[in-house]
């Protein structure tokens, strides 16, 4: 038997890096994903590979900025499986640029892509996580634990994740469900852009993390967010798990 065996799980940016990892690690484990993403033509290549494991795996097409549609994401992954169990709020998009060139278009895109749609998706979800006493999965980030230069905006809208997320923890607890977060540094095809463009700035990354590498993304992001989504984690709430081979220490 899976960990998340007979289990539902809602993943948002799930077509492709970080993502496509943790539902990977998720239908291994015996659960039905429903992945939503922007990106369609990198969503059907994923959902094939997920529906390998598990043929009810779903795909839902969707931009989270639309957020008087987000309530309707949720009631499709209810219509279609009768359930939720899992909620993970992994998508985001921001851009980065010095503190003083920050402007009201680029603190939009990230509380618009990231912080918002978070948010009200843990609304939608809440009465159906109260029935499965289910288990919701929030991003943080490094960028805004130790305050990344160039990253204000991404930042801004990571610590305000984290915010609502105690918030939640402590409403939700008494419902039986658990709020958590993952703060990963991950081998993402993003970063191995950045890798190309800027070797010198990654390998100074790099040496920062004492296990000397990065996360892969299904064995080390995928696996974290696993247990957060089983019943090993059942009395964790609230918390941030830093999946960064200790990249940053939390006290």
């Amino acid at each position: 038997m899976g960990r998340l065996d007979n289990k539902v799980a809602l993943i948002t940016g799930g077509a492709g890096g970080i993502g496509k990892g943790m539902a990977t690690a998720f239908v291994k484990e015996g659960a039905k994903v429903a992945i939503v993403d922007l990106n369609a033509e990198t969503g059907k290549e994923t959902i094939e590979i997920l529906q390998q494991y598990e043929p009810e795996c779903l795909f839902i097409q969707a931009n989270l900025a639309e957020h008087d549609k987000l309530n309707d994401l949720v009631m499709q992954v209810v219509d279609k499986y009768g359930k939720l169990d899992i909620l993970v709020n992994n998508a985001h998009a921001s851009k980065n640029m010095p503190f003083e060139e920050v402007t009201k278009e680029v603190l939009d895109l990230s509380f618009d892509t990231g912080f918002y749609p978070t948010f009200y998706l843990m609304q939608a979800a809440l009465p159906y996580l109260k029935e499965t006493k289910g288990k919701i999965i929030n991003f943080a980030s490094g960028a805004g634990i130790d305050g990344n230069m160039e990253q204000a905006s991404y930042a801004a809208a990571k610590e305000a994740i984290r915010g609502i997320s105690r918030v939640a923890a402590n409403e939700f607890g008494p419902y039986g469900i658990n709020v958590n977060l993952i703060s990963p540094i991950a081998d993402s095809p993003g970063v191995q852009h950045w890798a190309k463009a800027e070797p010198e700035q990654y390998q100074a990354m790099l040496s920062k993390i004492p296990m000397r590498r990065l996360g892969e993304l299904e064995n080390d992001i995928g696996r974290a967010a696993v247990f957060l989504a089983s019943a090993d984690s059942d009395y964790i709430t609230g918390q941030t798990l830093m999946v960064d081979g200790g990249a940053i220490k939390l006290r």
